[in-house]
């Protein structure tokens, strides 16, 4: 078989590359060594920025993102048993998130390709990029136990931070910076009204807690634990108590309790790989960063590297230019290390450390203090919050 792209990885960033490629004639090959219902059923954060969003426009991905998603305008920071509003809309000059998950949005560009006639290869194994230091770059991989090779002009990694393509990479051509938190979330998903209208981002002396939601009927929360914290210890009555003591008191008291249908741990780190490219394979996503969920980048800077890297290609196909693609890593990079500092010190701002001086407290309880009560300071916050331009 002979593609032009090839793309490993069918989750949000293999998906939406490859719809933005098929919209613009470029043929492309998406391979996944797990099967359609596997990646339907993984639950992930759904925030979006509206670049990632614009993206969703422009795959022609959207239309339900546009009916049923919930835009919003702001968050609330709360401490010191209160609300402390940030204004997305009123400091960005108009700009707002979206709340739309992950599994949604995977599912509408599924069903885009499906429509489109564009090919998605399922429990595709094995799977290895070769020779993408050349010319000719082909992948292997196998299937129903026949091999089978996919030959073509460039390889996209959209695999993961697990997947084959960083792996395949020569350890002395790539760099890592990594830091790994001394704590994770438990998080649970219940068919529950949300807490807030909005998101609640919550600060206190047990530790940090988010309210979120998918949807008006279907709410997400979150409260950190230590990572030695086994999921099977906490009931959902734990669960939930622990979870009022941690908010507000009009939120604790608001607070609709089910049982959840979904319930985890998930540890917190922040890494990059640099660079993103090599020669003609280039990492995507989570392939080449992870951040911390604080900040709700991790979904976001996936869409930020497609947007890199369907320019680059576009300008190749079309212009004949290769300028696109020798920047994609450094372009990508520049606001990956800007949404990675973002995530760290949301992090840092509003979780309990095990190794916290009173001096880092009265520190952080400053910090909170003056974001809230500064401009300047809520500005900042929001602009990053809505997402940075590409």
């Amino acid at each position: 078989m002979r593609t032009q792209v090839a793309i490993i990885g069918s989750g949000p960033s293999g998906l939406l590359l490859g719809q933005l490629l098929t919209e613009a004639g470029i043929d492309n090959v998406i391979l996944d060594r797990v099967g359609k219902d596997y990646i339907l059923g993984r639950v992930r954060a759904g925030v979006l920025e509206e670049g990632t969003v614009s993206l969703m426009d422009k795959a022609k991905s959207s239309a339900r993102l546009h009916a049923e998603g919930l835009p919003h305008d702001g968050f609330s920071l709360a401490f010191d048993g209160r609300d402390h509003r940030i204004d997305l809309h009123g400091l960005t000059g108009g700009k707002r998130v979206v709340i739309y998950g992950q599994t949604e949005m995977t599912r509408d560009l599924m069903a885009h390709r499906e429509q489109s006639g564009a090919l998605t290869i399922y429990d595709a194994a094995n799977v290895q990029p070769h020779d993408f230091d050349g010319a000719a770059p082909y992948l292997i991989y196998e299937k129903d136990g026949i091999s089978h090779r996919i030959d073509c002009d460039f390889i996209a990694g959209c695999d993961g931070f697990h997947g084959v393509s960083r792996k395949s990479v020569p350890e002395k051509s790539i760099r890592s910076f990594e830091k790994v938190y001394p704590f994770g979330w438990l998080g649970v998903l219940a068919e529950v009204a949300p807490v807030n209208h909005e998101l609640v981002y919550a600060n206190h002396p047990r530790g940090f807690a988010l309210c979120s939601m998918r949807s008006m009927t279907r709410s997400r929360y979150y409260i950190q634990c230590p990572l030695d914290e086994k999921v099977e210890d906490w009931s959902d009555d734990r669960f939930w108590d622990e979870l009022r003591l941690r908010l507000p008191a009009h939120h604790a008291e608001a607070l609709v309790m089910a049982p959840s249908f979904e319930k985890s741990i998930a540890p917190l780190r922040s890494f990059v790989a640099e660079p993103m490219r090599f020669g003609r394979l280039f990492l995507v996503g989570d392939a080449a960063h992870i951040v911390p969920p604080t900040g709700a980048k991790g979904l976001n800077l996936a869409a930020s590297d497609v947007h890199y890297l369907f320019s680059g290609l576009g300008e190749h196909y079309q212009n004949h230019s290769s300028a696109g693609l020798e920047a994609y890593s450094s372009r990508a990079l520049a606001r990956v290390w800007k949404a990675v500092r973002f995530s760290w010190w949301m992090t840092t701002m509003m979780h309990r450390f095990p190794d916290t001086s009173d001096f880092d407290q009265k520190i952080q309880e400053a910090e909170l203090d003056y974001l809230t009560h500064s401009h300047a300071a809520s500005t900042a916050l929001a602009e990053n919050y809505v997402g940075l331009p590409f």
